[in-house]
């Protein structure tokens, strides 16, 4: 039996402001296109009012009591809320996790190798899942493994202050440690 996997993620769910005539509560706290406080007032005289400048009725805070309006342009309001997001996303840093095989037979050099590359995986922010696969005969060697990934862990901490989130442990035929720059 095959199980059936979602190939694309889905779309995050818009929050759908209300604006003029969808706005169906009988009464609303304005705020002008200044930002300035006009009053609490019915719905419908907030709709006119709107309607005499040639602007559009916003619901900006529906929680509150009475609902906070704005008179804006649409238009404009929906492109500074699609602005505010991009930025917040160009803010956020996601962090992944980069990883970094050894083996039991790894030479000095290619260790040396793996790191540089891990300092350089912290240096861009991300954590470093640190594995050795045991393959056949390899499998009876496990404490030789562990002393593998804690010497190289050891190295590690001399250049890079260091934080294990997830101390050396064995997985099947796996020994796995995740690192992340303190």
């Amino acid at each position: 039996m095959r199980i059936a996997r979602k190939r694309f993620k889905p779309e995050p769910i818009k929050i759908k402001v209300r604006f003029n005539d969808m706005i169906r509560v009988p009464e609303v706290r304005v705020i002008d296109e200044n930002g300035e406080h006009v009053g609490t007032m019915s719905t419908e005289e907030a709709q006119a009012l709107a309607k005499e400048r040639g602007l559009d009725l916003i619901e900006i805070n529906p929680e509150a009591n009475p609902p906070v309006v704005k008179i804006l342009e649409y238009g404009q309001f929906k492109y500074q809320k699609d602005k505010e997001e991009r930025l917040q996303k160009k803010k956020q840093k996601e962090t992944e996790v980069k990883g970094i095989r050894l083996s039991l037979r790894i030479g000095e050099h290619d260790k040396e190798m793996r790191l540089n590359q891990a300092k350089g995986f912290f240096e861009d922010g991300n954590k470093v899942k640190v594995e050795i696969i045991l393959r056949g005969r390899e499998r009876q060697f496990v404490d030789g493994a562990f002393r593998v990934i804690n010497a190289f862990i050891d190295q590690l901490k001399t250049s890079v202050p260091l934080r294990i989130e997830q101390p050396v442990t064995k997985q099947e035929n796996k020994i796995i440690a995740l690192l992340a720059k303190a």
